[in-house]
């Protein structure tokens, strides 16, 4: 599975030991910035990392800010990306589960042990692809307003 990875300057450092993680589980891991702690504009790693996944270069992607709030916001500013900001593994499961989500958000204070737990999570879990969920993907889809 390929995962995009990115965060904004305060989100770095969960980043880089997440990345670690992810590559030590034999995953193909993406990494889509930033590197320092220099302040950045987060809406441009999150478009960055959003739009990969819509055109099919990764699977899904992972983003961390500091509240994890701004960089979902962000993503679903792109058109077919689905990212739920997650704050427990039970969010992170049914972001996929129910919603089909293609990315998640986590908060830079997430503890390295939780944020592995929430990424697993995510990662594991599949779309229950139901008439009843797919019903309502395809309500949130199709909506414009």
């Amino acid at each position: 599975m390929k995962v995009g990875i990115a965060s904004d300057h305060r989100g770095v450092k969960l980043k880089k030991q997440l990345i670690n993680y992810l590559v030590n589980k034999q995953y193909e891991v993406m990494n889509y910035g930033t590197n320092t702690e220099d302040s950045v504009d987060h809406p441009l790693y999150a478009f960055a990392v959003g739009r990969a996944v819509r055109n099919g270069e990764l699977d899904c992607g992972i983003l961390i800010c500091g509240t994890g709030i701004g960089m979902s916001i962000a993503a679903n500013k792109v058109s077919g990306v689905r990212c739920a900001k997650v704050d427990d593994s039970y969010d992170a499961r049914m972001a996929k589960f129910h919603n089909n989500a293609n990315m998640i958000s986590i908060s830079s204070k997430t503890p390295l042990y939780k944020a592995k737990d929430m990424v697993d999570a995510y990662l594991r879990s599949n779309f229950k692809d139901t008439d009843k969920y797919r019903l309502r993907n395809e309500m949130i889809d199709n909506y414009h307003d």
